[in-house]
């Protein structure tokens, strides 16, 4: 974590990427997406808003993607490119801004349910079948979807790809997050636990994947120093 200035200017960061099952560079979009933005969103100016840092750094690594696959033997067919998905979240004094591309999720603990933060940018052309219609390294130009949330100690967020939340109950992950309250990793190694049984018992590497992909956070805002 961050220390003094920095934590009360810029926050705590977490990061979500996905690569796209099309191309065989995709997790080098993904590491490079999440790597870059903590990396570089702690760069930028300290006079700069959090949400002004955050799309600079997600609009240059968008710039920086796209160039790579026009420069790559992928530069006919963008599918096969340097693309991923990016979902943030930056918990800072008592908000939380969202910063999301593509069909990862963010969500929100919420008594019995979790709360849906982000929109899929996915476009359905039949039953069984869809694309993204937004995405990191896609295009020349990037829309990239903000929300900033009130903050309070205890709130829990969740971060998934589509590896997680199509094959996953939701009521299930809550009901485990509040099994474990107040510990996380718990909750994580119940998740793991279950998710190797079924493993066992059904599709091993549909559930591999969904262990692979999953993320929880537990924001402890008194922790945090306040701007």
């Amino acid at each position: 974590l961050p220390q003094g200035a920095t934590l009360a200017t810029k926050g705590v960061v977490l990061a979500l990427a996905d690569g796209i099952s099309s191309s065989e560079v995709s997790q080098v979009a993904s590491e490079a997406a999440v790597r870059s933005f903590i990396d570089d969103y702690y760069a930028t100016s300290q006079a700069w808003s959090v949400r002004r840092s955050a799309q600079q750094v997600i609009a240059a690594s968008n710039s920086w993607l796209h160039a790579q696959t026009l420069r790559s033997a992928y530069r006919h067919d963008k599918d096969q490119g340097y693309v991923c998905t990016l979902s943030v979240l930056v918990l800072r004094s008592t908000t939380a801004h969202l910063f999301h591309v593509g069909d990862s999720r963010i969500y929100r603990l919420a008594g019995e349910a979790l709360e849906p933060l982000t929109e899929d940018h996915r476009v359905w052309s039949s039953p069984g079948h869809s694309h993204l219609s937004r995405a990191l390294g896609f295009n020349e130009h990037l829309e990239i979807d903000y929300l900033a949330l009130p903050l309070a100690a205890g709130d829990v967020f969740v971060m998934a790809t589509d590896g997680v939340y199509e094959h996953t109950d939701g009521p299930f992950i809550a009901a485990v997050l509040r099994e474990h309250a107040g510990d996380l990793d718990a909750a994580a190694a119940e998740y793991a636990r279950v998710l190797e049984y079924a493993a066992a018992h059904a599709d091993a590497e549909l559930e591999a994947r969904a262990s692979n992909n999953f993320a929880m956070v537990e924001s402890i805002q008194g922790r945090k120093e306040r701007a």
